[in-house]
């Protein structure tokens, strides 16, 4: 898999700021950073599960409370761990329930991304939904920062709707289908420019 910067950054940085001076102002004020890519399907998930309908500073202590009780956040750390020591790290009775069954899912080798690379966005997202706490924003994660895919556009992401209110309506927040059509001149790097809304609401790289 891919770490780091991905390849295409810079060609969709030079299209983004061409078709919209909001954006090419945003790219303007983040010069030298980009999303980067992480080397691990389960972490990546289990720091989405754990993310979930909680800020991202909430989310990273309690990541950093699961690092400090299992060494590391593995499928067999959190599968020998108790209820208990999970729950004790912030986590609520159900986000447990989720991580378990991710930890299950990867321990059974139904978590390849391997055998996902050739496949359309879509596609994979139907595939990561069947797991047990898995909805569809945190499939877009994975898409986003596990495989890099360029054009993903996630509409149930706060800070997505609230980056688009700030910079396009005067802080109003507009109807889905109104963000799809104006997300429309985005594409194909749809994620590139939900990526640089987030850096304008929170000046820390969001990572999962």
């Amino acid at each position: 898999m891919s770490h780091g910067r991905p390849s295409y950054w810079d060609q969709a940085c030079v299209d983004l700021a061409a078709n919209d001076p909001v954006m090419a102002g945003l790219i303007e004020m983040y010069p030298s950073v980009s999303l980067v890519g992480r080397g691990d399907a389960f972490h990546t998930l289990a720091r989405s599960i754990v993310g979930q309908q909680i800020s991202v500073k909430a989310a990273d202590s309690v990541w950093a409370r699961l690092v400090a009780a299992l060494g590391d956040v593995t499928s067999e750390a959190v599968l020998a761990a108790s209820v208990e020591q999970l729950r004790a790290c912030g986590l609520s009775a159900r986000k447990v329930e989720y991580l378990s069954d991710l930890a299950a899912h990867h321990q059974a080798g139904r978590l390849d991304p391997q055998v996902w690379l050739d496949w359309d966005d879509e596609v994979v997202i139907r595939e990561l939904i069947t797991i047990r706490g898995i909805g569809r924003w945190t499939a877009e994660m994975f898409l986003l920062f596990y495989l890099l895919r360029p054009n993903v556009l996630p509409l149930d992401d706060i800070g997505l709707i609230k980056g688009i209110a700030l910079h396009y309506h005067g802080g109003e927040r507009l109807p889905r289908a109104d963000l799809i059509a104006l997300a429309q001149r985005w594409s194909p790097w749809r994620s590139v420019a939900t990526w640089y809304l987030w850096r304008s609401l929170d000046p820390v790289p969001v990572e999962y």
